[in-house]
Order: C-alpha cells, then structure tokens, then sequence
C-alpha cells in the first residue's frame, strides 16, 4: 500500500475485489483488444484485404499486454488509444498496419464503457438478488411478530416486524426492474467514425453500403452483445451514463431508507445491526454498539445519489457530435458509483443476514401504548353492555388524556385501562380489559401481506435468479 500519495477509499475500504476489476486498466485495455480483433475479423470477412495470419497475430496477444510501451509512448504523443494501438504494434508487427482500421478512439473507449457497465450490473444484480433474499428470510421469519408501528415517528397502529422489512424489499425490488430494463437495454456504440456518419467505412468499402450495414450488427454479435445503437455521433449517447447512475442512485436510496429504519430501532433497541465479540463501538464510551455499518451505508448511499448528477450534466452539456467535457468526469463519476454502489450493497448483505430482533423489548414498547391505541375497541364493547356510544367516547378521551399526562409529565406507567375499569359506565372489568390487550388482534392484515407480497412478487424473481444466489459479503473495515 502506498503511503505517500492518495488512494481512493473505495479500492481500500468499501468496494470488492471483483469490482475492482471490472473498472482495472487491465480489464480495460484487454476489451480494448478484443475489438480491435472483432474489428479486424469483421472487416476481412467483409472484403478488406486483412490475412488470417495477421488475426492470429492479434490473438496471441490480447492478453499479454505491454502496459510500460503504452505508458512511454503516450508520455510523447499524449493520446492513450494511439500509444496502445502503438504498443499492440510492437506485438504484433505483421498485423500492426490494420489495427484500429477505419475506426476513431471512441470506438474502443466507448464500447469499452458500455462492456465494463454491463459486466458491473451483472455483479450488482447479483448481490440486489441476495439482498433481496436475505430481506425475504427476515420478513417471513417475523411477519407475525407484533411491533408499534409509527408515523412522524411517533406510535401508530401496530404492525409486524416483518411487515415493516416488506417495506424495505418492495424498494429494492423496485430497483430490480429499473436495473432490469437498463441492463437490457444497453447496446454498442459500434463503430460510427468521427462524427457517427461511418464516412471512413464508406471510404473503406468502397461505397458499398450493404456492406457497411453489417459492422456494427457483426461487432456487436461478437462481443456478446445484442445490438449497436441505431444512430451516434462520435460517442454514444452520454444519456446512456445519466440512465445506469440512476439505477444506482436508487439502490443507494432504497438501502439509505433501510439503514436509517434500523439506526433508529437500534436507538429504541428493539432491532439491532450485527456487533462483532472484539468491535469497539466508541473510543471513549467502551459501553456502545454503535450501527456503524448502517451509518456507513448511509453515508456511502448520499454520495452515489449526488454523483447521479454528474453523468446527467454531462449528458445535457454535449455538444453536437462530440465535446472532450465528458471524459475526466466520467473517469470519477461511472467508477466510482459502481464501487460505492457494490461497497452499499455487500454492506447490506452483512447487516440484513445478522439482523437481532429483541422481541421482548419490542412487546414491551408495544404494550405500553397498546391501551391508547385499543380504546376503540374498548368502547365498541362497553357499548354491547348497554352504554351510549357517545358519552364514551368523551369518557375516553378525558381518561386517555389524564393516563397520557401521568406517562409524561408524571413518568408512571400508561395506567388507562385502570381509569377504564374504575369507570362503572364502562361495565368492564379490569381482567377483561387486559384480556382484550392481545397485540396480535390490532396488526390488521399485516402477516397475511407479507405472505402475499413474498409469493406474488418475490418468490418469482428469486427463482428466476436461483443461479445468482448464496453470496456472502466480505467487510474489509
């Protein structure tokens, strides 16, 4: 590790291995050379006057590539494309006057682009599917399991533990389908020339343009990809970057709005994130157990939503056909909103699959605000002893008031079914008031929701995905 220059912390603390090498210069400079080869192919099978020879000759060196040729060559003629064409070259002498035949440099730095996303939503696809999995496991194992429900964050009708965690899934299958359909959508930018007319190819072929027609589809279906976008200019579309951010962004959001649900549970210590046996919590307070992690999420998930920025100006801001105000931003932007997106998503994994839930704790915060939230009830059945609904109901609200104050201005506990049962108006006794306290009587449908939502909606895509299960994340700090 270097320890006199900067180093970015998403290499040394959040991102893994295998993202890292999805953005290394050695994934990029070989996918850079397997074009040059699929262009190369390309061309001899439509007409060009290129040997077998000469593409065996490429082949024998896509791989093996001379990184400190390159380096030295673009020291003189600063341009990264030309000092690689260069070095490939040195490599390959019988086939260097054909590489890059007819192309510009976007043709490798854009394709690349788009091949090196692809294989990036492949990785965080992968681990959205185990996230989403593990947040099933949750919510099925508490979906019956009682809990305060809150609005404003302050104690609303009771809902379950598992219920609660539906809420963080359907988000995250929501980015699912955003990620989906992006993922699918991307193509190639194939090879357009300098101002996406394929003047050069015209050039090249002599003016045959069925000829011409069939590049890109040729290049695309050899590169594994579907299809070439219909038109360019010397890039691709840079709406494409602003549409693969935005997915991340919402990973980002989704996984924000859980980690901050269970900061605060973990304040109420009714769910808490997993504390390892030798973790410190807090330099000078040895008691704590901080939600590092979940905090940690949040912190990683503002900075991918704010990047989300970058790629929209820079995709409002081209001009015409090309403009270079693209390249140093996406550099930072598209790197580093996959690595922080995987760092979020290995960080949820972690958390989700130690989740502990303290149902005691969570019974008891429940039951002490139980009372207030069953006096409906409560009235409903003093009035089929006889009583009149409406004096009741004022009978209640006095009595819910004075238990209220003796909650917070006297800090006794919630005594209302007592009020309750000295009232004779209201014909119950106290054992049959706190008979009636059953929390499960008040999650309404809650359990059978989650049933529904996990076998309608998630089931399906977890199926769909069996072969992407069974990830676990490794946290470096």
């Amino acid at each position: 590790m270097s320890t006199d220059r900067y180093v970015s912390p998403l290499s040394e603390r959040y991102a893994s291995k295998e993202m890292q090498y999805i953005f290394s210069p050695e994934m990029k400079f070989r996918t850079w050379r397997k074009l040059w080869i699929a262009l190369a192919e390309t061309e001899r099978e439509l007409g060009i006057a290129i040997s077998e020879e000469q593409i065996e000759e490429l082949k024998a060196h896509k791989d093996d590539i001379n990184f400190d040729v390159a380096k030295e060559r673009e020291k003189i003629v600063r341009h990264d494309v030309m000092s690689h064409v260069y070095a490939y070259g040195r490599q390959c002498p019988k086939a260097k006057g054909i590489i890059h035949l007819g192309a510009t440099s976007c043709y490798v730095g854009d394709n690349t682009d788009i091949i090196v996303m692809a294989e990036a939503f492949r990785l965080i696809k992968k681990k959205l599917v185990n996230v989403m999995e593990k947040l099933s496991r949750f919510a099925d194992k508490y979906k019956s399991l009682p809990t305060l429900a809150f609005t404003h964050f302050q104690p609303a009708q009771p809902t379950t533990v598992g219920k609660r965690a539906t809420l963080w899934l359907l988000e995250f299958q929501m980015d699912f389908e955003d990620l989906s359909y992006v993922m699918d959508s991307l193509k190639l930018l194939g090879s357009k020339g300098t101002t996406g007319t394929q003047a050069s190819f015209l050039e090249l072929f002599d003016g045959d343009n069925e000829k011409v027609d069939k590049i890109d589809p040729m290049i695309a279906e050899k590169m594994g990809f579907r299809d070439c976008y219909a038109v360019s200019g010397q890039t691709y579309s840079r709406k494409v970057d602003a549409r693969a951010v935005n997915v991340l962004a919402g990973i980002a959001a989704s996984a924000y709005k859980m980690s901050n649900d269970i900061r605060l549970l973990q304040h109420l210590k009714e769910v808490e994130e997993p504390f390892e046996k030798n973790q410190i919590g807090s330099s000078a307070m040895a008691y704590k157990r901080n939600p590092m992690r979940s905090e940690r999420i949040g912190s990683l998930a503002r900075y991918v939503m704010i990047d989300a920025l970058n790629p929209a100006v820079t995709s409002a801001t081209q001009w015409f056909e090309r403009t270079l105000d693209d390249s140093a931003n996406k550099r930072l932007s598209i790197p580093e909103a996959f690595l922080a997106t995987d760092g979020i998503l290995d960080l949820c994994l972690n958390v989700v699959d130690g989740l502990v839930v303290y149902d005691k704790v969570i019974t008891k915060h429940l039951m002490a605000e139980l009372p207030f939230m069953a006096t409906e009830n409560i009235m409903m059945d003093a009035v089929k002893k006889g009583g009149d609904r409406q004096e009741l109901h004022e009978k209640i609200r006095k009595l819910s008031m004075e238990a209220g104050a003796n909650v917070k201005q006297e800090g006794k506990e919630n005594n209302l079914l007592e009020l309750i049962a000295a009232d004779p108006s209201f014909m119950l006794t106290l054992e049959e008031l706190k008979a009636s306290m059953d929390p499960s009587k008040y999650v309404g449908r809650a359990p059978r929701q989650v049933d529904q939502f996990l076998k309608e909606v998630i089931s399906p895509i977890l199926k769909e995905n069996e072969a992407l299960l069974g990830v676990k994340a490794e946290i470096n700090v």
